[in-house]
């Protein structure tokens, strides 16, 4: 029974903005599980769900995995809307943004978690991606060309 309502959780926050546990209850109530406000509780911990903010301005629940996601496809837009140039110097790749910008282009690559950079550094217009040894630095410049796209 636990794991058909766990699936029912997970179906209800994806199809619906879902605020609060008394919400979820009547829903899952509507959909012939009887729970309790503690059940719900303890089926958000299990779950490993949050409260993400919505467009609307207001707080929905939603997986881990799902909030990271979306979190990434905003770095991702922020990425190609502030780099102004890629070249690179060694195992470097240099970005150059739009003043103020580096440290949210930093985010959005370390966001990726790509094995092959081994770490970043920003300033205010500037970053700098340090790419592993033996990892092709003209490759990953492509990468990050495709994200400007």
């Amino acid at each position: 029974m636990k794991t058909k309502r766990h699936a029912m959780i997970l179906n209800l926050i994806a199809s619906e903005n879902i605020e609060t546990q008394e919400e979820l209850a009547k829903l899952l109530s509507a959909k012939g599980f009887s729970v309790t406000q503690a059940t719900v509780s303890r089926d958000i911990k299990e779950l490993r769900l949050i409260k993400v903010l919505t467009g609307e301005g207001k707080y929905k629940y939603a997986t881990v995995e799902k909030a990271e996601s979306d979190l990434q496809e905003r770095f991702i837009r922020l990425f190609s809307n502030c780099v102004v140039s890629i070249t690179s110097a060694g195992n470097l790749i240099v970005v150059k943004t739009v003043p103020g910008s580096a440290p949210v282009a930093a985010e959005a690559i370390d966001s990726m978690k790509w094995p092959e950079i081994a770490g970043s550094l920003a300033g205010d217009n500037t970053l700098f991606v340090a790419v592993r040894e033996g990892k092709s630095v003209s490759d990953m410049i492509k990468r990050f060309q495709k994200l400007m796209k």
